[in-house]
């Protein structure tokens, strides 16, 4: 019998449940852990656009703030782009958002004006030490009643699935 905390049967089961009964001969099975860290993922980022709505800033900008503000030195466009995952492209157009709020400033290196290093300005940084502290808590609460040992395991079985994953998706 399922523990009270537990629920027997929940919005992915009945997903697998669905598909098993339209593709029987079909292994569903990835579906109980794939479609719950997809289910994870898409709850906890439409929570995150929530609560990140009074701040000014999208999802999106606030993960660049969050890569100038971890980095202990300004960092290139490209670097941006690479810690968040995001496109060139998305990078320069959220950047250009986030300069013309304020919270964003380039600069020039100064042993080769053509390098334009991104950092945080003191209201960007207000931004981040508003926002990240509460993201955090609120993950904290999607954790509870895991013990330390369970989320140890639960973070060693994700790192194995997540370098699964990046060694299918590499070019």
């Amino acid at each position: 019998m399922p523990d009270a905390a537990t629920p027997a049967d929940d919005f992915v089961d009945r997903v697998r449940h669905a598909w098993s009964e339209s593709y029987p001969d079909l292994n569903t099975r990835p579906i109980d852990i794939i479609g719950r860290i997809i289910r994870i993922s898409s709850l906890t980022l439409n929570h995150l656009d929530h609560e990140l709505s009074g701040s000014g800033v999208t999802r999106t900008e606030f993960e660049v703030l969050c890569a100038l503000a971890r980095s202990p030195h300004p960092l290139r466009a490209s670097e941006v782009t690479s810690v968040t995952g995001m496109s060139g492209a998305s990078t320069t157009k959220h950047t250009d958002r986030l300069v013309g709020l304020g919270l964003v400033e380039r600069k020039r290196l100064e042993r080769d004006g053509r390098v334009v290093l991104l950092g945080l300005t003191d209201a960007g940084r207000r931004v981040v030490e508003s926002e990240y502290p509460r993201r955090v808590t609120r993950e904290m609460h999607m954790l509870d009643g895991l013990s330390d040992d369970e989320l140890d395991t639960l973070t060693d079985l994700l790192r194995r699935v997540v370098f699964n994953v990046e060694q299918q998706t590499r070019p």
